[in-house]
């Protein structure tokens, strides 16, 4: 028979209900029966002892809230008898040791990528087309039309076949149809577009342009298209001073056009056309080639979490997470507002100690300009996340600290710097979930493994986001968003290390071309910059 509710750490105080329970319903559990004083829905917390006002609440064995009066043993936790505390934390309190996982199986593995000359190895092999500024923007709207029906030979969608057919008073045409067979079938085409680049503050221009050049130096990119006006704050000089900071003897090609120094329009789109072509032509003879596992950098990403992220889907991710440190890759934990609560473990668990003040400097940065802007990290869970049990944002940072696995940390980095070090890697983003991916991939990681326990359908332009369900109800509604989902772990048919096992045999896929993750089969591409405002 299947437990109802479940424990995560021995030493927290409140369970986690995994079917709805009523009121007055028994519950046996460690020993005890437990009787259930209200209506619970699954994925929500139960009292596992009566709670006065100001008690500590504990879950995942670190306090994510305190009692706003009394809760009785057996009573559901809400946002009206809980309030959102975490332990405050001042610096490194222990040393730390790890025993990584046994990886003898993966070490001769490898994955079918597309090899550049700096060393690092792509996913995909993209040609990218954006500009420095928005006023820009209709232009790259322009060439991505042409671009993707001539070179993509993109069908038309279902839905404007429907469209087409209600013009048509219902009568269906179906003779423009196009094929979808590709011109070139090495190489994609992407365009991003943005609304920054001038106006605002002169930071906000330069933080674009390292995320700008972090996108031309990542591995899945063969080579861009850049786009100038010529008069906004992000200068074509302060773009290639980014690309020089992060790599300094770039061999990719990048071409740049200014529009004020190219006369008219059509002029300059002829000019883009022409020249991009060609060099899309050459990237197009780039072949994948066999590489090593070593050679992935994973970012780690959760969006639309339920009460169960932090049980199957976050945790699978971190065995997920540490089977790739051992074998010398790269894993990437973002979102920093999402760490608010499990701050000392991380500081504790870092290599070099100004890597951990670091990230407290960084931490405590941005929650002051979040409490300056008149808000709080305590305003993080979204009315989704809410719904589906998680009530205080330290409870939602425990669960999705969890990605993170147990590796030592070994580099803290900022928003827009890119991946220098193997390993588990930190990277100030926002919650934000197409936030926090695009700062990923700015990033250098070459895919993106996403949680969710709600569905979100979030992509990105260069890089696979592979979609992980938390539980079985969501994979079966949403199919077409989800690419794999960890539902057995919470029936307790497989172990967390054999959900992880099944999941880097899924990314060795994607890694390869084999599989196509949902996300690029919607042409879901997602991007949107952090102007290092305020953002949760």
């Amino acid at each position: 028979m299947q437990n109802k509710i479940i424990k995560v750490n021995s030493s927290d105080n409140v369970a986690v209900a995994l079917v709805n329970l009523k009121a007055g319903e028994i519950v046996y559990f460690e020993g005890e029966n437990i009787t259930i004083l209200s209506d619970t829905k699954s994925k929500h917390k139960i009292a596992l002892q009566q709670f006065d006002s100001g008690d500590r609440i504990i879950m995942y064995s670190v306090l994510v809230g305190s009692a706003n009066g009394v809760i009785k043993k057996g009573d559901v936790l809400t946002t009206e008898n809980v309030k959102h505390q975490s332990e405050k934390v001042f610096g490194k309190t222990a040393s730390f040791s790890w025993t990584a996982p046994n990886v003898d199986k993966w070490k001769e593995r490898t994955f079918m990528g597309y090899h550049r000359e700096d060393g690092q190895v792509g996913t995909e092999n993209v040609w990218l087309f954006f500009p420095l500024v928005f006023c820009e923007n209709r232009n790259i709207e322009t060439l991505k039309e042409i671009f993707e029906k001539e070179l993509l030979k993109q069908q038309q969608s279902p839905h404007q076949m429907l469209l087409r057919s209600l013009v048509n008073n219902g009568g269906l045409d179906t003779t423009v149809a196009e094929t979808s067979t590709k011109v070139f079938n090495n190489i994609d085409v992407k365009f991003i577009t943005h609304p920054g680049g001038c106006g605002g503050i002169r930071q906000d221009s330069e933080s674009l342009a390292r995320l700008l050049a972090g996108y031309v130096n990542n591995p899945n990119v063969a080579g861009a298209t850049v786009l100038s006006l010529g008069c906004q704050n992000l200068q074509i000089n302060i773009f290639k001073d980014a690309l020089k900071a992060i790599n300094p003897d770039l061999k990719k090609p990048v071409l740049i056009f200014e529009q004020q120094q190219m006369g008219t329009v059509d002029n300059m789109l002829s000019v883009i056309i022409k020249d991009s072509f060609e060099a899309i032509k050459k990237a197009n003879n780039i072949e994948r080639k066999p590489a090593p596992l070593s050679k992935l950098k994973v970012g780690l990403e959760c969006g639309g979490s339920d009460g169960f992220s932090g049980i199957s889907a976050n945790p699978t991710l971190g065995a997920v997470s540490d089977l790739l440190v051992a074998l010398k890759g790269t894993a990437v934990l973002a979102e920093f507002p999402e760490l608010c609560g499990v701050e000392q473990e991380l500081v504790n668990r870092c290599v070099d100690d100004k890597d951990g003040e670091k990230f407290l400097t960084l931490m405590k940065a941005y929650e002051k300009s979040v409490i300056d802007a008149g808000s709080g990290f305590d305003m993080n869970p979204s009315p989704g996340n809410i719904k589906d049990g998680l009530i205080t944002d330290a409870m939602k940072s425990a669960g999705a600290a969890k990605k993170g696995g147990t590796s030592p940390v070994v580099s803290v980095l900022d928003y827009g710097e890119y991946i220098t070090e193997p390993g588990l890697n930190l990277l100030c983003t926002p919650g934000n979930d197409v936030e926090s991916t695009t700062a990923l991939v700015g990033s250098g990681v070459n895919m993106v493994l996403f949680t969710t326990g709600l569905g979100t359908p979030t992509g990105n332009p260069i890089a696979p986001i592979i979609k992980v369900s938390s539980n079985t109800e969501l994979a079966e509604r949403m199919p077409d968003i989800i690419d794999i989902e960890t539902g057995a772990v919470i029936r307790g048919e497989k172990s967390i290390e054999e959900m992880a096992e099944e999941m880097l045999e899924f990314m060795v896929e994607v890694a390869s071309g084999n599989i196509q993750t949902k996300a690029k089969l919607l042409n879901q591409n997602d991007f949107i910059p952090w102007k290092r405002g305020v953002s949760l």
